[in-house]
């Protein structure tokens, strides 16, 4: 079936060019976008919605969550928020609680959390394991979330367990922890900070990793100056996430993966803006990425301890609020940057290839519609709820 939707008053649909349409229109067939352009010389269809006017742009691409979690660290937010610093040591707290969550209670909190996302939104949405933290919760963790999301990470590297020691709990990661999730994910994750996994114990883990198979990510460069980026540079990574403290040699070093022509992706640095802050954390220097011709991915970061939140736009927000980047540059970021991240901005195949994060005739039908005439209200307006419709593949979710 085939479905019109016309009336759109602002189309921003991150093509390759950045392209805006103005009285536009596109037809959504089966999971697919097979027809874009004026709404005058739009063709027939099955169905046709009436956008009124409204902005439409690609659903959200949320590259960097944490999902698959139970319990609650309010007093952990509160203590913060009187001044404590933030330590990697909180995630303890979320592991014991998931460990002795049921299967049916995690899948029932990872639904109502994939539901929130897309009411906000979210049309496409990587997960993380990294709350189980032995074999048997980890392999867990992974195969409830590869039965809900789209793409899911292994990050078994998120924290040492207390009372394990470093260097057998990281044997133990690229070992059998790691036999057990392969069937169920497709990328592979490290937290490279101090209080978490060193530089050598993080090199050990995205060996392994890559020699089995899997993508790979880092969370790098978070608390302090360190060697997540210059590790996920070394490593092809396809992200570097959180990026708070570069170097002059991290912003050449990731400048670097990236091709004058863009044909290659290189590697993404995925800004976390909500977590920045929660944490309090200086922002990433994202203007200066971008200047030196860094692909930028915007993503929530949601977990219970630094960034519970699902809400894309009020990361979008932020971003053109606090870090200086234009609306259409924090769009997308948040499009684009995310399925580039993903490495799901190409194709057009039938094994849910196609590509997600922009707009164009074979990609992906995701789409939101906002109640607003321009996406600049996103952040003219921040924390409003303007999101009016979404479809995902095709499928109108809200």
């Amino acid at each position: 079936m085939s479905v019109l939707i016309t009336n759109i008053g602002e189309l921003m649909t991150q093509d390759a060019e950045a392209t805006v349409l103005r009285d536009a229109a596109l037809v959504l067939e089966g999971e697919r976008v097979s027809w874009m352009g004026p709404a005058a010389r739009s063709p027939a269809a099955d169905e046709a919605y009436d956008a009124g006017g409204r902005a439409g742009l690609p659903g959200w691409v949320d590259s960097h969550t944490h999902l698959v979690f139970a319990g609650d660290r309010t007093a952990e937010f509160e203590a913060r928020m009187a001044g404590e610093s933030y330590a990697a040591g909180g995630i303890a707290v979320t592991v014991d609680a998931t460990r002795a969550a049921g299967d049916y209670d995690l899948t029932r909190l990872l639904l109502a959390r994939v539901a929130e996302a897309a009411a906000g939104g979210t049309t496409y949405l990587e997960t993380k394991t990294g709350y189980g933290l032995d074999v048997a919760q980890e392999a867990r963790s992974a195969r409830i979330a590869a039965g809900v999301v789209d793409e899911v990470t292994f990050l078994g590297a998120h924290l040492v367990p207390a009372g394990r020691d470093a260097d057998e709990y990281t044997a133990l990661v690229c070992g059998p922890m790691l036999d057990a999730v392969l069937p169920y994910v497709r990328w592979a994750d490290v937290f490279c900070e101090e209080g978490a996994f060193t530089a050598e114990q993080s090199r050990r883990v995205l060996a392994a990793c890559g020699a089995a198979g899997l993508g790979l990510r880092v969370h790098g460069n978070q608390l302090g100056p360190g060697a997540g980026v210059a590790l996920a540079v070394e490593f092809g990574a396809a992200s570097v996430d959180h990026v708070n403290h570069l170097s002059d040699d991290d912003v050449d070093a990731l400048a670097g993966t990236w091709s004058a022509d863009g044909a290659t992706p290189g590697t993404v640095a995925t800004c976390l803006p909500a977590c920045d802050l929660s944490t309090r954390q200086p922002f990433p220097p994202a203007r200066l990425l971008l200047d030196e011709g860094v692909q930028l991915a915007l993503a929530s970061n949601c977990n219970p301890g630094t960034s519970y939140t699902t809400s894309m736009g009020f990361c979008v927000a932020t971003a053109v609020l606090q870090m200086g980047l234009t609306i259409h540059e924090a769009v997308r970021a948040a499009t684009y940057g995310g399925a580039v991240a993903l490495r799901r901005h190409t194709g057009d195949d039938v094994e849910g290839r196609r590509a997600v994060g922009s707009l164009a005739v074979g990609h992906r039908a995701d789409l939101q519609l906002l109640n607003a005439p321009s996406a600049t209200h996103l952040a003219y307006r921040p924390g409003m709820p303007l999101v009016h419709a979404v479809w995902k593949a095709g499928n109108r979710v809200r």
